[in-house]
């Protein structure tokens, strides 16, 4: 999924960002379960290709629940002990909230994962750069689901989850199976180390590619990985007024100039 959040806000020197929190009700299987199971807690994380849940309930579950899950997907853990039910699974109902995240993502808003599904509500979290933002937002959902705002509070840079900044499915987006596999075994084997504790040479020997296909692979995950973590950079320093390289006391002489 290719984030379409507008940074061209970003160019305001002072901003507010916005938190928001929404429930939201409609036809979804997952909402379903938790309103049959009204003591059970579904997180979501949606990935590029599947779904990874988190289920949890505090009393033994019940035969009917426990169907309810193995339609679900693949169970990925399972375990059950005094703190109560816990299981992971992986679900290939990739289509279920794809529309409702590209909504957020229309409208300017960054979704934070993960989705939580509890007592028959889909709960969102969402970070916009301007409060009209959120407000168009929840007027456009209402259209076709029945919604609440549960909150929305001004917040600052310093205050945002850095594990929602970065989802991993859109860091790792485009980068193919051989740059990923060049790239973790340039990290593991100490290349981004300082001093580096290998050469490209080195990296390539334990391959079975030329050095120049080696180096090609790894340039290119350095390039996309960088690439796309640029929208997470710029929400992280998009309220700061730090310039700590100086950069914009060396454009004052050129705009002088000019």
């Amino acid at each position: 999924m290719t984030g379409t959040v507008n940074f061209d806000k970003l160019k305001l020197v002072y901003m507010s960002l916005y938190e928001a929190s929404i429930r939201v009700k409609h036809e979804c299987p997952y909402r379903e379960i938790s309103e049959r199971h009204p003591d059970l807690t579904i997180r979501e994380w949606p990935l590029s290709d599947c779904q990874v849940l988190e289920i949890t309930s505090e009393e033994t579950p019940t035969e009917e629940l426990l169907d309810d899950i193995n339609q679900l997907g693949t169970v990925l853990h399972e375990s059950k002990d005094d703190d109560g039910y816990h299981v992971v699974t992986q679900s290939c109902l990739c289509s279920l909230e794809q529309s409702i995240i590209d909504r957020f993502e229309e409208l300017n808003c960054l979704y934070q994962s993960p989705t939580i599904y509890r007592q028959g509500w889909e709960h969102y979290t969402v970070v916009a750069f301007d409060s009209e933002d959120i407000r168009e937002l929840l007027g456009d959902l209402r259209g076709d689901r029945e919604i609440e705002l549960l909150s929305k509070t001004s917040i600052s840079e310093k205050q945002i989850p850095h594990s929602m900044l970065a989802p991993a499915n859109q860091l790792f987006e485009n980068i193919t199976d051989r740059q990923l596999a060049a790239l973790q075994l340039a990290l593991e084997s100490g290349y981004y180390e300082q001093p580096r504790k290998t050469s490209l040479r080195d990296l390539a020997d334990q391959t079975a590619v030329a050095r120049s296909t080696y180096e090609e692979h790894l340039r290119k995950a350095e390039n996309k990985l960088l690439t796309n973590a640029g929208q997470f950079l710029r929400l992280v320093t998009a309220t700061s007024t730090a310039d700590p390289l100086q950069v914009e006391k060396t454009r004052e002489p050129e705009q002088a100039a000019d």
